[in-house]
């Protein structure tokens, strides 16, 4: 069997039964199919460690550490997987390595940006195609990301149901199909209050070709995160706000933020659903800078 009928193999099982997402399974498959591509597609069997030693390499010279690690995790579970179904006589990529990860803090957005980025969608103009009021759904979707800390892909599977607007909490589905319960502020529940009116309105529950989704685009499809990502950077630079603002940032700027009111990390830890404490201390480094920063600004003696 060849690499490329194996990957096409491979990623039916990605798809059936793990439970990966499917940005994570289209950014694996490219990784591999760089791979069949650099080595010409040989037979599974013909696979040899110099062989992937020499694609690493080559890509060592032409990727930053974080892409080389993400060639490096697709080919440990493809070539895991050539062992497991017999293709391939010992599992190559068993002692393949992760590059060192430079240290690099989050940057969250100060507390006024956050607060001006969740008010700007207010300042905005009705759609002039369809007359729904797209700024009033960024709104809800600036406050839930911010509110609630949620992955942009935990805010694009959520559904009306998912939500308890009484007890003001959202249930997500994250990594693994792990769900947990996150609480949201009040002012997240005003702004999903009037995005579900309008909804109501300008789309109908059971319409033919209509998402189940909690957020939709002006056609009554589901919102992509990619468009997310674009709204939100269209926003921030109406806001005035400076730099790349993206829906990770936001999930940053919320753990930061609680962290520096005193919140105790296992409870941050389990509204961001991370599945490692050590994966949530990486924000206390951030309020350590925070707190530097403070200090160096106020102390007489700084």
């Amino acid at each position: 069997m060849r690499v490329s009928e194996a990957l096409d193999d491979w990623m039916q099982h990605l798809g059936s039964e793990r439970a990966l997402s499917s940005h994570t399974c289209r950014a694996y498959q490219g990784e591999i199919e760089r791979f069949v591509e650099g080595l010409g597609d040989p037979q599974t069997t013909a696979l040899q460690p110099r062989r992937i030693r020499r694609f690493l390499s080559s890509r060592h010279r032409s990727v930053e550490a974080t892409s080389l690690s993400r060639s490096v995790s697709a080919l440990k579970q493809f070539l895991g997987y050539l062992y497991h179904r017999g293709w391939t006589e010992d599992d190559l990529g068993a002692g393949l390595k992760h590059p060192k990860q430079p240290k690099r803090l989050p940057r969250p957005l100060a507390p006024d940006d956050a607060s001006s980025l969740a008010d700007e969608p207010l300042h905005g103009r009705k759609d002039g195609e369809t007359g729904l009021d797209l700024d009033c759904r960024d709104r809800a979707i600036v406050e839930l990301l911010y509110g609630a800390g949620l992955r942009i892909s935990e805010l694009c599977g959520l559904k009306p149901v998912d939500l308890d607007l009484r007890q003001r909490t959202v249930r997500v589905l994250g990594k693994g199909n792990k769900e947990r319960i996150v609480p949201f502020p009040m002012a997240t529940k005003q702004a999903l209050l009037a995005w579900l009116g309008l909804r109501s309105v300008h789309f109908y529950d059971g319409e033919p070709g209509l998402s189940e989704a909690l957020f939709l685009g002006r056609r009554g499809t589901d919102l992509k995160p990619d468009a997310v990502r674009r709204r939100l950077q269209q926003l921030a630079k109406r806001a005035g706000i400076p730099g790349r603002v993206h829906p990770h940032r936001l999930r940053h700027s919320f753990a930061t933020h609680l962290l520096e009111g005193g919140a105790d990390l296992r409870a941050i830890q389990e509204l961001l659903g991370h599945a490692s404490l050590s994966t949530t201390q990486k924000y206390t480094a951030v309020s350590l800078a925070h707190l530097e920063k403070v200090y160096d600004e106020a102390h007489p003696r700084a």
